[in-house]
């Protein structure tokens, strides 16, 4: 696969907040969230195909390329592409960690879908991308929608929520969690109240449901907490684990306890980032070029 001149950027996302408040009949659980993305990124890059294959160049250590999200993204696209179906060739340089809790996968495959999209000229509009995201993943519609948002349902219900982003500090203990096992775990007894959307002016409130089983079934993520407790009290998972994170005001400050958390715990990821006001792509349509 020759390389391209570009490549197309897909950020992760951290769960500001996150509750669990019912199930619905198919057994997914019903959720309200609040999504932000972050400027730790995987860069993928895409090259249009003449004879409507479908080739990842590098699939993930243990998953299969058909199984892997940007497959099944291209091919979940692929039907719009014109009567000559388009293919493409596929490469991701990964830098968003797999089992984190980060959306590493589901923003991959938000970002082949929305560059496909241009690229292909399929000409779809963005509730109807979301709508094809959504069968793929339930954190794949808000990386298409591209902008910090208030989650509702299993996570597609989606309201900007315009917020002041700060820095942020993320630990990764040297563990992947399955999204699956913890909610398998998750008891429905403790459910927290719904909030009202026109709630939403107040503070985030600092809660993920999900972190005690967590923390029950992993103690490295209870120890990864305890470390950024030591920078500040506000430490808490994002998603279903394994990453936890600390928000920082200021972005020397995060830079500097992260370097000396890489020193003390050599054995974990740590990143001081930023929030995203927008998805690098939210604009593809009048930024790229086919």
């Amino acid at each position: 696969m020759p390389t391209l001149n570009h490549s197309y950027t897909s950020p992760a996302k951290l769960n500001l907040m996150l509750k669990v408040v019912g199930k619905r009949d198919d057994g997914y659980h019903l959720l309200e969230t609040v999504f932000c993305l972050i400027d730790l990124c995987d860069s993928i890059e895409l090259l249009n195909r003449t004879d409507g294959k479908i080739v990842l160049h590098n699939p993930q250590h243990g998953i299969l390329p058909e199984h892997d999200l940007t497959v099944r993204a291209a091919y979940a696209l692929q039907q719009f592409s014109g009567s000559l179906k388009k293919g493409v060739d596929i490469r991701i340089d990964k830098k968003i960690p797999l089992g984190g809790g980060l959306g590493g996968g589901s923003s991959n495959a938000a970002t082949v879908l929305m560059v496909l999209n241009h690229l292909w000229h399929c000409d779809l509009d963005t509730q109807t991308l979301m709508n094809i995201g959504a069968k793929l993943g339930a954190d794949v519609p808000f990386f298409i929608f591209g902008q910090t948002a208030f989650a509702q349902g299993i996570g597609e219900q989606l309201t900007a929520l315009p917020i002041k982003l700060p820095y942020f500090v993320i630990i990764r203990p040297p563990i992947a969690v399955s999204t699956a096992e913890i909610f398998s775990h998750f008891s429905l007894t403790s459910v927290s109240q719904i909030s009202k959307i026109d709630s939403l002016e107040f503070e985030i409130p600092l809660i993920n449901d999900l972190q005690k089983v967590a923390v029950n079934r992993y103690p490295e993520i209870a120890k990864a907490l305890s470390v950024l407790h030591n920078y500040g009290k506000d430490a808490m998972m994002t998603g279903s684990g394994s990453c936890v994170f600390l928000k920082v005001d200021d972005g020397e400050k995060a830079q500097h306890i992260a370097s000396e958390i890489q020193i003390l715990h050599p054995e974990y990821g740590v990143w001081a980032v930023k929030g995203l006001a927008q998805h690098p792509l939210k604009h593809i349509g009048e930024s790229s070029s086919g």
